[in-house]
């Protein structure tokens, strides 16, 4: 998948050392390794740092695919991870994002971008690349759980699931909200007419 100066690539094992490149030393934020909405909090505190490096590890060895790696010029730039609902323990529990109904969804849950990479639109094409790719695997809904801030900019560590201004250049829209800045976002595919 490419678009305009990036492409796009599922992570795989072959792409494991691109992702330990992105996310570098610190596992991203704090020791994450985008195990967050993956595992109950007592078990992501637990095993935050190695232990969720490890983790995450052995999801992409396993041939699962947790997410989707932006590249610019063949360097590993971003991060977009997105599932099947159900793949997300945490997200299954919250009483914010609970479903909005019993229809199957994908759901993009966060997002890393690289600091020299950022403002400059990379998480709305992530988004589009995730809208594709979780096409390509079934998906007829993908949804998000972004932020909206009440007024100025939030601090980048609090945005890793993204802005609602970039899923709506993507072409999301708000499905329910629970709470005054986090809306819960759609993007329905069109079935292909024959």
């Amino acid at each position: 998948m490419e678009s305009g100066s990036f492409s796009f690539k599922p992570l795989a094992p072959e792409r494991w050392g691109d992702f330990e490149t992105l996310f570098g030393p610190r596992g991203a934020c704090g020791g994450c390794w985008c195990m967050y909405w993956l595992v109950s909090g007592a078990e992501f505190k637990r095993q935050q740092g190695q232990g969720n490096k490890q983790a995450m590890q052995g999801i992409v060895f396993s041939g699962k695919t947790p997410g989707i790696l932006a590249y610019s010029g063949g360097k590993p730039v971003g991060w977009c991870a997105l599932a099947p609902r159900p793949v997300y323990a945490r997200l299954e529990r919250s009483r914010i994002l609970k479903p909005v109904d019993d229809r199957p969804v994908w759901s993009v849950v966060c997002f890393f971008v690289d600091k020299s990479f950022r403002r400059q639109g990379l998480t709305v094409e992530l988004l589009k690349a995730a809208v594709q790719f979780a096409a390509a695997n079934g998906a007829r809904i993908v949804e998000g759980y972004p932020v909206e801030p009440k007024e100025g900019k939030m601090p980048d560590p609090f945005v890793y699931t993204g802005l609602a201004s970039a899923f709506k250049q993507a072409g999301f829209v708000e499905e329910a909200r629970r709470s005054e800045t986090r809306p819960v976002m759609r993007r329905y595919i069109q079935e292909k007419s024959v």
